[in-house]
């Protein structure tokens, strides 16, 4: 499931409708329904309005995306300004291939990182 059909899948849940999301967020209502229609998600910066809207964390509204790793998140990221914060939010803005091919780099660095280590003893 891809983020924005969670969020409507929230808001079917919580009875509110794209007009309602759209007047507590400011987000506009032609915007809503390009999520839908277009099958897109919501930048980044938009999450957390929509998050408090819908009354959930940003982990739960991302928690059943569908995403590879079903590993839970065993840290909080809280300072928004932080480089953890903002390249979480880079990733999530990336699509589903490219995100394969970062977790792939992610891979080859550890196998590097491994291997820098048992050298350099």
């Amino acid at each position: 499931m891809i983020i924005s059909e969670r969020i409507f899948a929230l808001m079917q849940e919580k009875g509110i409708s794209q007009k309602e999301l759209s007047d507590k967020t400011g987000i506009s209502q032609s915007t809503i329904s390009d999520w839908k229609r277009k099958k897109t998600n919501p930048s980044a910066d938009k999450l957390k309005v929509i998050c408090d809207v819908l009354r959930v964390t940003l982990y739960e509204l991302l928690a059943d995306t569908g995403e590879e790793s079903s590993r839970p998140v065993d840290y909080v990221i809280v300072d928004k300004e932080s480089e953890d914060y903002l390249l979480l939010m880079e990733y999530h803005e990336l699509p589903g291939a490219f995100r394969a091919r970062l977790a792939g780099y992610l891979d080859a660095l550890r196998d590097l990182a491994g291997e820098y280590g048992r050298n350099s003893s």
